[in-house]
């Protein structure tokens, strides 16, 4: 993985950044950075760490491993940089100052996906 984030962080420009949990990765999250890498952005993803739970069963290091090997292509190719973050409860921002915020409304067969209901079926498989 360090190879991975070696090769994202000396790539240099303005990225979309994406926070979240990640838990798991999932269709809906690849759709959602998929809107910025359609238009040649390239996408930060920032990792809360977040202590695990019933709701977070990973940690934010299990979540970068599992990043790195499902984004590893976009990774190689510097479009993507993968970052681990404190846990936040807010996002603030002043005027002016210099990004936008974008916020992306999926098609209802993107956001019916539930990382709950995945994390779910995993129990029930025996992969969690």
């Amino acid at each position: 993985m360090q190879n991975y984030l070696a090769k994202a962080q000396s790539k240099s420009g303005k990225y979309a950044m994406f926070i979240g949990r990640w838990q798991p990765w999932h269709d809906g999250h690849r759709w959602l950075i998929d809107q910025a890498l359609n238009e040649d952005k390239k996408v930060l993803l920032c990792v809360r760490d977040v202590p695990t739970s019933e709701s977070n069963p990973w940690t934010a290091d299990q979540i970068l491993l599992n990043l790195a090997d499902a984004l590893k292509d976009l990774i190689e190719e510097g479009r993507v940089h993968i970052m681990k973050i404190p846990d936040i409860e807010s996002i603030n921002i002043g005027r002016g100052v210099g990004y936008d915020v974008i916020e992306h409304v999926p098609p209802q067969e993107i956001h019916d996906i539930s990382a709950t209901k995945i994390r779910e079926q995993m129990k029930q498989e025996g992969k969690l």
